[in-house]
């Protein structure tokens, strides 16, 4: 199996008291530039008594408000485009996700920062990779496609869909990685087996949705491929990544990482679940304590890390904050399907329930319709699709009162 490999030693294995004063000054430079450039990061810096010169160490970014992610799109609303956030102008592209919320990619070239991780994972300069992220306006796609690039890979830009014509592109140009969701890497795999196409892919990168590690021992064993995963959120790119040990992703060390409780606001004890906050450095669109509503926790440490790198490490994503869950990559909300609902007025009630069969996630909606009226189903599983991005299956029965809009029975194991 193809070894996995460190892109930048001296950063990836600085001992912590030198990284902590590196993240320091990086910190400091931000919240500068930021304040003086970014009048919405004025305002919360002014709001909470707080000036440049007063971030004197890392535990001064604590006295600077958390934005949160389910606020942005109101937030760009209130405030087009970027809520007042834009530092730099040298952008490359505008991307939006379902909100909507729209996401700048910055002048720098790996703007997202996911050559440490694919390094991790093995990938090196001279892999032709297959990247199944979406390029329809999410940043899924040109996330890892920035990163791969980066680091010398040639890039396939498969995007979504279209199983058969990916496996042969991948087979015909002999593609030794691959980019995206797990679950879609076993649908290539198993399908180019079907027709006899062989794959010649080596290295993987997962991401976008959970790792279960009977799938990871299924890629790793049946088809001889080493798979790691990253955690990565479009505003704020990678988070952390596993290494060859797969006990936990460690942090990016170009970014800071909190892990806040869920109560409080205040850092969780070490091992304790809580809402991850990312803070970034990057030039044109610097994010300071930007809260993902994702929900982890830092791993318990034995010792230094056998792979030399120095940073902590997350256990992994082990839920969401508020009514998002992620379903084949893309984050779904009770209010967007409610949303999509108003245009039916036969709907009394519904529910949409995710479930897992055979390492896919399968969404389901059950709607239960007033006395009297009927309904054209293929027309609301379209509205559906519009809404929430993903296809699901639509079925007309009963839904108890009470019962959640959006239930996740997935179980990952």
């Amino acid at each position: 199996m193809r070894p996995s490999s460190v892109f930048d030693r001296k950063l990836e294995m600085l001992d912590r008291a030198a990284h902590r004063a590196w993240l320091l000054e990086r910190l400091r430079a931000t919240v500068a530039a930021a304040y003086e450039k970014a009048p919405a990061v004025r305002r919360a810096l002014d709001g909470a008594g707080l000036r440049p010169a007063d971030v004197r160490s890392l535990d001064d970014l604590l006295r600077i408000p958390v934005t949160r992610k389910d606020a942005l799109a109101s937030l760009q609303a209130a405030d087009p485009p970027w809520a007042g956030l834009l530092v730099g102008g040298r952008l490359q592209r505008i991307h939006a996700s379902p909100g909507p919320t729209f996401v700048p990619q910055g002048s720098a070239d790996d703007y997202w920062r996911f050559r440490m991780a694919f390094a991790a994972a093995g990938f090196r300069a001279g892999d032709i990779v297959v990247d199944t992220l979406s390029y329809h306006l999410t940043p899924g796609g040109f996330m890892l496609d920035a990163g791969l690039r980066s680091l010398g890979c040639v890039v396939i830009p498969a995007g979504t869909g279209s199983t058969d014509l990916q496996v042969t592109v991948a087979s015909h140009v002999r593609a030794t990685g691959y980019a995206g969701t797990p679950s879609f890497l076993r649908t290539l795999l198993h399908r180019g087996r079907e027709l006899n196409l062989p794959l010649s892919i080596e290295v993987a990168f997962a991401t976008a949705e959970m790792l279960p590690e009977s799938l990871r021992s299924e890629l790793e064993t049946g088809f001889n491929i080493r798979v790691l995963q990253g955690y990565a959120t479009a505003d704020l790119g990678v988070l952390a990544y596993e290494c060859p040990e797969k006990n936990g992703m460690h942090l990016q060390p170009e970014c800071i990482v909190e892990i806040l409780d869920l109560e409080t606001g205040k850092p969780a004890a070490p091992g304790e679940a809580g809402h991850v906050v990312g803070t970034t450095f990057d030039a044109d669109y610097p994010l300071l304590r930007f809260a993902t509503g994702d929900v982890s926790a830092f791993a318990a440490e034995a010792g230094p890390c056998p792979c030399g790198r120095t940073a902590p490490k997350l256990k992994g994503l082990l839920g969401r904050v508020g009514d998002a869950i992620k379903v084949r990559g893309m984050f779904v909300r009770a209010s967007m399907i409610e949303e999509a609902m108003k245009g039916f007025p036969a709907v009394a009630r519904f529910q949409a329930v995710v479930t897992r069969e055979e390492h896919h996630d399968r969404l389901e909606y059950t709607v239960e319709l007033a006395q009297g009226t009927s309904l054209d189903a293929a027309k609301l599983s379209e509205a559906l699709r519009e809404a929430v991005k993903i296809r699901g299956e639509v079925r007309i029965g009963s839904v108890p009162p009470g019962a959640p809009r959006l239930d996740d029975r997935r179980v990952w194991k």
